[in-house]
C-alpha cells in the first residue's frame, strides 16, 4: 500500500511540475527565429537615363550666312559626304567677282610696266630702266597675293557653302531654319550609328569594387522605344557591353540640422554600357536592374535580426539548453562587426557564431542576454 501511494505521489508530483513548467513557458517571449546562411550577398544595380550617340558631330556654318535650303530632317539616317543643308552664299561669290576683276586690272597693269621697261631700254636710261624693274617685280608680287587671296575665297565658298555629312550616321537634330541666319547653336548633330549608343549610370565605388564589375562585362538594358511620336512607346530588352567604368564627383549624403557641412560623401564611379542596334537613333530612354553577388563569402544573417547600442551591432541567438523535463531556449547576446550589406542581408563577423545557429528575428516582448524565451 505505501509503494502505490509513494507512486502516486511521484506521479502527481511530475505531472504538476510539468503543468507549472508549461504555464510558465506560456509566460516567456515569444520569438520568432531564422537560420544564419554561409554565403555571399546578393546586389542590385538600377539606374536608367538617355541613350546618347558614342560618337557625334556638331556641324556649323562659321560664315554666319543665310541658311538657304535645308535637305534633311531628325531621324534621317545619311551616308557621307551626303548634302544637309546649303547657304546662300550671293554676298561671297560677288567678293569672290570683285577679286578676280582686280587680278586681270593687275594683270594689266603689270603689262603697262613691261612696256615702260622696254621703252627705257630702247632709250638706254639706265635709271628709268631699273625703276621699270623695280615696278615689274612690284606688281608681279601683287599679283601672287592677289592670286591667293582668290583662291583662299574660291575654298572658304566651297567650304562654306553648304554642309554634307563627315561619316555615314543618324540626323539627331536640326537647329537651322530656312531663310535665317544661324544661331549659337549648331545647325546640325549627327550620330555615328555604326559605334553605337551609350548609357551611363551612376553607382557607389566600394560597390563596384565588391561586386568585382570591370569593363567587357555582359549586361541587359531596357529601351524604351517607339516607330513614330504618334505610337505608344514599347519596352525592348538589348544585350549592352560595360565599355567603361570611370571615376565621378564624389555624392554628398544629404543631411539635416546643425553639422550639416560635415555630411560624408560617397566615394561615386560611373558604369559607361555600350549598346548597339540598327533600330536605335539616340535619346531613348533606357534602365538597367543588375543582380550580382559580390566576390566575398561568410556568414549572412537578415537585417532584422541586428540591433544597435552605444557599443556598437549585436544579434541575439537561441542557445539551448537540454534538460530531464525538456529543452530550454535562451536568447545570448553576441557582438558582431559587419563586413557589407545589401538592402535585406548583412555579412557579419563573430567568434561565436556558425552557420545554422538560429538568430532571433522578432520578440514579442524586449530582451535582455540570458533571458528564456519560446520559439514561435
Amino acid at each position: 500500500m505505501k509503494q502505490i501511494v509513494f507512486i502516486v505521489f511521484i506521479g502527481l508530483l511530475l505531472f504538476f511540475t510539468l503543468f507549472s513548467n508549461t504555464l510558465q513557458s506560456l509566460t516567456l517571449p515569444k520569438v520568432r527565429t531564422e537560420k544564419a546562411a554561409g554565403g555571399s550577398l546578393l546586389f542590385t544595380i538600377e539606374g536608367h537615363g538617355n541613350l546618347y550617340p558614342i560618337a557625334e558631330a556638331r556641324l556649323s556654318n562659321p560664315a554666319g550666312w543665310k541658311v538657304l535650303q535645308i535637305l534633311v530632317k531628325e531621324g534621317d539616317r545619311v551616308k557621307k559626304g551626303q548634302k544637309l543643308i546649303v547657304y546662300d552664299s550671293k554676298t561671297a561669290e560677288r567678293e569672290l567677282e570683285d577679286e578676280i576683276t582686280n587680278l586681270e586690272k593687275q594683270k594689266i597693269e603689270l603689262e603697262i610696266v613691261q612696256d615702260q621697261f622696254i621703252q627705257s631700254t630702247a632709250q638706254g636710261d639706265e635709271l628709268k630702266i631699273r625703276d621699270a624693274r623695280r615696278n615689274i617685280q612690284t606688281r608681279k608680287l601683287d599679283l601672287g597675293t592677289q592670286e591667293r587671296k582668290i583662291n583662299e575665297l574660291k575654298d572658304r565658298l566651297t567650304r562654306q557653302q553648304e554642309i554634307t555629312a563627315p561619316f555615314d550616321g543618324i540626323i539627331n537634330k536640326v537647329n537651322a531654319i530656312e531663310g535665317v541666319t544661324s544661331a549659337r547653336e549648331p545647325d546640325v548633330l549627327i550620330s555615328n550609328s555604326s559605334l553605337g549608343y551609350r548609357l551611363d549610370i551612376p553607382s557607389n565605388s566600394k560597390l563596384i569594387a565588391s561586386l568585382g564589375i570591370s569593363s567587357g562585362e555582359k549586361i541587359e538594358v531596357k529601351v524604351h522605344t517607339a516607330a513614330d511620336k504618334d505610337q505608344e512607346q514599347q519596352m525592348r530588352m538589348i544585350d549592352g557591353t560595360i565599355d567603361e567604368v570611370a571615376n565621378l564627383q564624389p555624392r554628398t549624403e544629404s543631411s539635416s540640422g546643425e553639422g550639416a557641412e560635415l555630411s560624408p560623401t560617397i566615394s561615386q564611379k560611373v558604369l559607361r554600357i555600350k549598346v548597339n542596334d540598327s533600330e536605335l537613333k539616340g535619346g531613348e530612354k533606357a534602365e538597367i536592374k543588375w543582380e550580382k553577388r559580390s566576390h566575398q563569402e561568410g556568414l549572412v544573417i537578415s537585417n532584422e535580426a541586428i540591433h544597435q547600442d552605444r557599443d556598437g551591432m549585436f544579434v541575439y541567438k537561441i542557445d539551448e539548453q537540454r534538460g530531464a523535463l525538456g529543452n530550454v531556449f535562451v536568447a545570448r547576446k553576441v557582438r558582431i562587426q559587419s563586413s557589407e550589406a545589401n538592402g535585406k542581408e548583412t555579412m557579419i563577423q563573430a567568434d561565436s557564431l556558425y552557420k545554422d545557429d538560429l538568430m532571433i528575428m522578432e520578440s514579442s516582448e524586449p530582451l535582455q542576454d540570458g533571458n528564456r524565451v519560446r520559439l514561435q
